[in-house]
């Protein structure tokens, strides 16, 4: 068993290593917090496979200045947004966060976010720095698709792309064979299997799915009018299906079993790393606890700075509850100042997330909920309580309940009582932990890494000059092609053509016979 891994991966690995030179890749991050942590790792992966990498990021973050300003081994390009700019996304943004933690998230938010993501655009396409972009002649690309501008931006540099989908499975149209049958549309906050009503919901959602990615893809229409002429104009939709290859951040051990097309490729699991000690300052906290060992509580880098106080009241109170060690993901300096903390309890500006889900002693993850934090947990095997916030949140949590890994409540019903409860409940069902290891093990059982994964099929594309093997022609036909409307309106035409003609003849040869009798009368 173990000679035949080694021959897979050699197999699969050899055609990079035959390469004659490295490639120069772009790598396009124009989001920050858990997006842009995506991509920097794909970038470090790619440079440290040999490939020459640079970062196109955006600088002035909505949320941590220091979040780029660390050394890395692949050059950085910044682009930077006025003052006024950031000021402007960071309102729209805190606005949505708002809106979200007081159970309103609606549509028309996000729609003004990508609104807003499109105008940052304009400014970016017509900067000095897509001159310089095109004079470096890269030989692929890497675009982070929730932000719609890194498909402009490889279409105005007429380069070959690659695309990484940081958020749920679904969440994008990118042209996979329909499962509306089995597989829950994103956003329906359904489970499968799906009964008859739920196919019939789900059904009906799909519908609502693809108005909802009309919307979202109309906030660029103004950026493509500007940016590119009459004639040539790229349709958004259209610019996804050219990617060579997808690149999800999920896993079989967390999606629903679906079909896929040969460019798509699963990577979840792409930020975990090899176990490290964790700092002495946390060692000795756990080790305080003893036996009972400890809860990390990590709410995502996005929402971290704008939790009401309430909230911060309830779940604290809910911590003092429990016998283990709380680690809290939490700035010191926004803590409220009328609020005490339980003694029990640890704030931490920032923490080794990885590092500490994977400590002997961990018994329980509070989430958020993104996908970045549930595939570490399930990579190291820790039940969840989720405390999702966002859309994509939710449904992730959603799929971890349906899978046994954890349980959810929502920020509305958020109590001390009821947060203790679950995640007493959480800690002492050994279902929970029994299904979470199950699913470790399906993780960790693949025959290639995610990285592995990721340069493996990058090389191969990079040697074919493309992916147009792996696409189906399907991905370029129209939708009612797809569905053999066509087909199906043709034959149902003929059939009722031939039907009408055959009551016609049926009708002449009536008329013939009664014609016939009453000549024989006469």
């Amino acid at each position: 068993m173990g000679e035949q891994r080694v021959l897979l991966l050699v197999g699969f690995l050899l055609p990079g290593l035959l390469l004659s030179e490295a490639a120069k890749i772009l790598t396009v991050s124009l989001l920050d917090g858990s997006h842009y942590f995506l991509l920097e790792q794909v970038s470090q992966i790619l440079q440290d496979h040999g490939h020459n990498v640079t970062m196109l990021v955006n600088t002035g973050p909505i949320l941590d200045p220091d979040l780029k300003k660390k050394g890395k081994s692949f050059q950085v390009i910044s682009w930077f947004l006025s003052e006024d700019d950031v000021n402007e996304l960071r309102k729209h943004f805190e606005f949505f966060v708002t809106e979200a933690l007081h159970g309103r998230e609606a549509l028309v938010n996000l729609v003004r976010i990508m609104e807003h993501l499109g105008t940052r655009c304009s400014y970016l396409l017509r900067s000095d720095i897509m001159d310089s972009l095109k004079n470096e002649n890269f030989d692929l690309m890497v675009v982070e698709a929730f932000d719609f501008c890194s498909f402009l931006i490889a279409e105005k540099l007429e380069k070959h792309f690659v695309s990484v989908l940081p958020t749920p499975f679904g969440s994008a149209d990118i042209g996979l064979p329909s499962a509306v049958s089995h597989v829950p549309v994103h956003f329906s906050y359904l489970t499968s299997p799906l009964d008859f009503w739920g196919r019939v919901q789900n059904f009906l959602l799909s519908f609502h799915f693809s108005m909802r990615q009309w919307q979202m893809h109309s906030a660029f229409d103004k950026t493509i009018k500007e940016h590119f002429p009459e004639g040539s104009r790229p349709v958004l939709s259209h610019l996804l299906k050219k990617a060579e290859l997808w690149f999800v951040n999920s896993d079989f051990a967390f999606e629903y079993a679906r079909p896929l097309l040969p460019n798509t490729v699963y990577i979840g699991g792409l930020l975990a790393k090899p176990i490290k000690p964790v700092p002495q300052e946390l060692e000795n906290f756990i080790t305080k606890f003893g036996d009972s060992g400890f809860v990390l509580v990590a709410l995502g880098s996005m929402v971290n700075d704008c939790q009401p106080d309430e909230v911060l009241k309830e779940m604290n109170a809910a911590f003092a509850r429990l016998p283990q060690g709380v680690i809290w993901n939490y700035k010191t300096s926004h803590w409220p100042k009328d609020i005490k903390l339980a003694a029990n309890v640890k704030l931490m500006d920032w923490l080794p997330q990885n590092d500490l889900l994977g400590h002997p002693r961990i018994r329980l993850f509070v989430t958020h909920g993104g996908m970045n934090s549930v595939m570490e947990a399930i990579q190291h095997g820790v039940p969840m309580v989720g405390i999702p916030i966002l859309e994509d949140q939710h449904e992730n949590m959603l799929r971890v309940e349906a899978r046994n890994f954890g349980v959810s409540i929502r920020l509305k019903q958020l109590k001390a009582e009821t947060l203790a409860l679950k995640m007493k409940q959480v800690m002492e069902d050994k279902r929970y932990k029994s299904a979470v290891v199950a699913a470790s093990i399906i993780r960790r059982s693949h025959p290639l890494t995610p990285a592995q994964r990721l340069v493996g099929w990058i090389d191969h594309i990079l040697q074919t000059g493309g992916a147009a093997h792996l696409k189906p022609h399907t991905l370029q036909q129209p939708w009612y092609e797809q569905y053999l409307l066509d087909v199906l309106l043709f034959l149902l035409v003929a059939t009722l053509g031939t039907a009408w003609l055959c009551g016609k003849l049926l009708g002449l040869v009536a008329r013939w016979l009664c014609g016939s009798r009453k000549l024989k009368k006469a």
